[in-house]
């Protein structure tokens, strides 16, 4: 599909406009399944959950279509000062909570986790916080996905970054409400964080003291 000019990059993906109102999203590594995300993301919006608008019809197994949203991230926003550290772990909690009351698409007693949800996966739009990159959601126990958007805090809590500060207020307020953080869960996403390979060896090594500190804050 033709595009237009290169609106921002990440880790293993590039954003392209293709017009005023949507984007393409495409995996330079030539793999994923964005027909599925895309699928899950008109599940939860189905259900009433702030995702982008996808055209699955226009999209391929690594490239989705999806709604182009005006507003920074959640971290730009926290960088940039209007948005306060705590006001944005509470942020992220409510997010999750809303997730997990969106029935799983299969499993009954399942419901629908991101796997990735922080800060830099939300957009502030004039509507209110959009969640985007669904690209590692599955259907399980809410426990687990507590459990990812507390160790990635952690991490960044732990390390030597000017944002470590922010981080751990962020962390906290996360932690700050009765959650469904579960030791199996936290156990899980420190092992599931270890295993990605789009980690650096430095945030490898942070994941025992980043699980240590989500513990002590929990």
């Amino acid at each position: 599909m033709a595009t237009g000019r290169l609106l921002g990059t990440g880790r293993v993906n590039d954003v392209y406009e293709l017009d005023a109102g949507w984007v393409l999203r495409r995996n330079r590594e030539g793999w994923g399944d964005a027909l599925a995300e895309g699928a899950v993301m008109e599940h939860v919006r189905a259900h009433g959950y702030p995702v982008p608008r996808v055209r699955l019809s226009d999209s391929t197994p690594t490239e989705l279509v999806m709604e182009r949203l005006s507003g920074p991230t959640m971290l730009e926003a926290c960088l940039a000062g209007p948005l306060g550290a705590e006001e944005a772990g509470a942020m992220l909690a409510e997010l999750l909570r809303r997730l997990h009351t969106v029935p799983a698409r299969d499993a009954a007693d399942c419901r629908v986790l991101h796997l990735d949800l922080h800060p830099d996966n939300v957009i502030l739009t004039s509507e209110g916080p959009y969640v985007i990159d669904w690209s590692n959601t599955e259907e399980g126990h809410p426990g687990l996905d507590w459990g990812i958007s507390a160790v990635i805090l952690a991490q960044v809590a732990v390390g030597d970054e000017p944002l470590a500060d922010a981080a751990r207020a962020m962390l906290a307020a996360l932690l700050a409400d009765p959650s469904q953080l579960t030791d199996d869960g936290l156990a899980q996403a420190r092992r599931r964080r270890a295993a990605n390979p789009t980690m650096s060896r430095r945030e490898v090594q942070l994941l025992g003291k980043a699980e240590e500190l989500v513990r002590t804050i929990a």
